[in-house]
């Protein structure tokens, strides 16, 4: 067999975690083959469509590194890529299902319907279509049509039969007719629903392996009706399994306290490598559960075989760990690069950099390298830099200490009278102040770090001085000092 595979998105916001997994394993599956991607706009929703979408979508995908061999972008023999430009044929087929019997036109209005499923709510039944309009007579319909009536079409689902199919995930899976009523496959503006069209178009594209979400499982029991009506052989199906958030409940878009969006973790400075590596261990694994694989490994080890029956769930801390693997993993210069949009937004540097802007940046880049989780953390971690902020209260106990004075003081005197400014005649000063004071450890530098970055954390404190600077330094000793004598102490 042929591998083809598609992902098929609709225009209708941003790429979600979920979608783009999606892409990922489908991606995946047919690289691995040596079969064909489809990249295919499902855009028949043209209330939800939002201006943009499409373009950004694909922007992100290709930021991942995914490509696809035919799309809207770049043609193929089975386009058109839009649903929307598929019309005739989609026309086509619903006729010949209206002149078989498969399906009928339903003059049903909005209110009607509504109606009728809340009184099969009232009597406890999982609301569905009546079936009234599949047995209205010719003479009704002509009398609906000359008043201009609207109608959809809907399919004429067999009853008493079983649909069954094997899902490459989760095995077999049946569902019964009687529970699916007859559903509406030509809207009311002559547009086809998302379960029609993406039947016929999955069939002239001759799509081999469809790989989804878990969520669209209860759709696949349509779409195969659908293939029978029409004669078309059904491709195979794997549903993978549901992202979930730490409680265990299926993740929502809306939950804004999780990045959810791809084109987020872009503009927040992760690496695309990163993304693809955490998104492949949703809902996968590979042999001998390594945590760090690249896209062309994912490609050599990837397997239906392997990917999971039960929901995945979603873990940023994990997102986030993995990050700062793969971005200790750039040199000085990609990282300096992946940040400084990030500087010139928080006002850090100027837009656009000076050459001291530049290797001031640099230096920080380098300072933070191994504590960055992703590029966007920089400004806030590099911030006391350029300004500094007031301590915490656990830095406040640190400076009202009655060592603290005197460590600040001594420092002081020994590194504004350095001859060269370096990390290491810094650390020298550090051992003199010790050998004057008999102050050691937390006693001693603790005090320096709070009164010179208001932090009681951060890098190696030789380091930050020296990128601060003499002037920088010396001055803020100058403010502890200042501050110090006019706030009493306790005796």
């Amino acid at each position: 067999m042929r591998i083809r595979v598609r992902y098929a998105p609709s225009p209708t916001g941003h790429l979600h975690i979920g979608g783009a997994r999606t892409a990922l394993f489908n991606w995946l599956f047919a690289r691995q083959s040596g079969g064909q991607m489809v990249l295919r706009i499902e855009d028949t929703d043209r209330s939800r469509e939002l201006a943009g979408a499409e373009g950004k979508m694909v922007d992100a995908l290709r930021w991942l590194g995914l490509d696809w061999d035919e799309g809207p972008d770049i043609g193929g023999k089975f386009g058109p890529y839009r649903s929307m430009e598929r019309l005739d044929l989609y026309r086509s087929l619903v006729n010949r299902l209206l002149e078989d019997g498969r399906a009928y036109p339903c003059y049903c209005t909005p209110e009607e319907l509504e109606a009728e499923r809340e009184e099969m709510r009232r009597r406890g039944v999982m609301p569905r279509y009546s079936g009234r309009c599949r047995h209205l007579t010719a003479a009704e319909r002509r009398r609906f049509a000359a008043e201009g009536r609207p109608f959809t079409v809907r399919f004429r689902v067999p009853e008493g039969q079983t649909v069954s199919f094997d899902d490459l995930v989760h095995g077999t899976v049946s569902f019964e007719t009687n529970g699916i009523g007859d559903f509406v496959i030509v809207k009311s503006d002559g547009i086809p629903t998302y379960n029609f069209a993406v039947a016929v178009d999955d069939h002239l594209m001759q799509i081999s392996h469809v790989i989804r979400g878990e969520e669209h499982l209860s759709n696949t029991a349509i779409q195969l009706l659908v293939y029978d009506a029409l004669g078309f052989a059904p491709p195979r199906f794997a549903h993978v399994p549901l992202i979930l958030n730490e409680s265990g409940k299926k993740l929502s878009k809306r939950d804004e306290s999780v990045v959810q969006f791809v084109e987020q973790y872009r503009d927040l400075g992760y690496v695309p490598e990163a993304v693809v590596n955490y998104l492949a261990l949703l809902g996968w694994s590979p042999v001998g559960e390594r945590e760090f694989l690249s896209l062309e490994e994912l490609v050599q080890e990837f397997s239906l075989d392997r990917v999971g029956k039960s929901g995945a769930v979603f873990d940023p801390v994990k997102m986030r760990w993995l990050n700062a693997h793969y971005m200790r993993g750039r040199s000085d210069e990609e990282l300096l690069k992946l940040c400084l949009p990030h500087l010139v937004a928080a006002g850090l540097l100027a837009d656009p950099p000076s050459a001291e802007d530049l290797e001031w940046a640099r230096r920080a880049v380098e300072l933070y390298r191994d504590q960055l989780e992703y590029a966007a953390q920089l400004p806030e971690l590099a911030g006391w830099l350029k300004s500094l902020p007031d301590p915490d209260p656990e830095g406040e106990r640190i400076l009202e200490d009655p060592s603290a004075r005197r460590a600040a003081d001594a420092f002081y005197q020994e590194v504004s009278a350095l001859s060269e400014w370096t990390p290491d005649g810094i650390h020298a000063a550090f051992k003199r102040v010790q050998k004057t004071t008999g102050l050691r450890g937390r006693q001693l530098f603790m005090p320096i770090r709070v009164a010179v970055t208001g932090r009681t954390h951060g890098p190696e404190l030789p380091k930050v001085l020296d990128l601060l600077g003499r002037e920088v330094v010396l001055g803020r000793l100058r403010e502890y000092a200042d501050r110090s004598r006019t706030v009493p102490r306790e005796n």
